[in-house]
């Protein structure tokens, strides 16, 4: 059986590192396991409850919903903006925690990671995305961490692929989190 991690990367600038980080994960992933990253969170509509009715969700929340529904679990690749998450990332927990209760987050396990330019890696913004995923009924893991701080000069030459230490911590959370997953689904059967 395959695990399938849905990516969502809470950058949407080109040359994100954050992104960087997505796309490294999605080449550090063992057998059996695949990582997807999803495109377009930037076109997913602010979540209103009048947008969000059987048979008219906008295109691209319904295509969010629907990757997350398919996908095992979920890896958050979270950029800290002014001390928290960003807008469309968490604009897309709002879409993926509806309807209440029976979410496309509910009971997933989902993991935090992600880098900042800034001296702690964005800590404060993980903490509020883990909060958000939390609150969307996720199965939140706590203990897979991983915030890389200052980016800017780390990464400034160097995609995270090709930075030893980042890529083996990258692969052990992948490994982690599909991990979670397999539990998870054996749970359910």
């Amino acid at each position: 059986m395959s695990i399938h991690i849905l990516a969502l990367v809470g950058s949407v600038r080109a040359g994100s590192h954050n992104g960087q980080l997505a796309q490294a994960a999605a080449k550090l992933t063992p057998e059996g396991v695949e990582l997807s990253i999803q495109e377009n969170l930037d076109q997913v509509p602010f979540y209103n409850e009048d947008l969000d009715s059987e048979g008219s969700i906008p295109q691209h929340a319904a295509a969010l919903r629907e990757s997350a529904a398919r996908a095992d679990a979920l890896l958050l690749f979270v950029p800290e903006y002014n001390g928290t998450m960003s807008a469309v990332l968490k604009n897309a927990i709002d879409w993926l925690s509806r309807p209440y209760g029976a979410g496309a987050l509910s009971g997933k396990p989902v993991a935090v990671i992600g880098a900042s330019g800034g001296q702690y890696g964005g800590v404060w913004a993980h903490q509020d995305a883990r909060k958000a995923a939390t609150a969307a009924q996720a199965n939140v893991l706590e203990d897979i961490t991983l915030s890389i701080p200052d980016s800017l000069t780390r990464f400034a030459d160097t995609h995270p692929l090709d930075d030893s230490e980042i890529a083996t911590e990258l692969k052990s959370v992948v490994v982690r989190l599909a991990q979670a997953a397999e539990r998870a689904t054996a749970a359910h059967v």
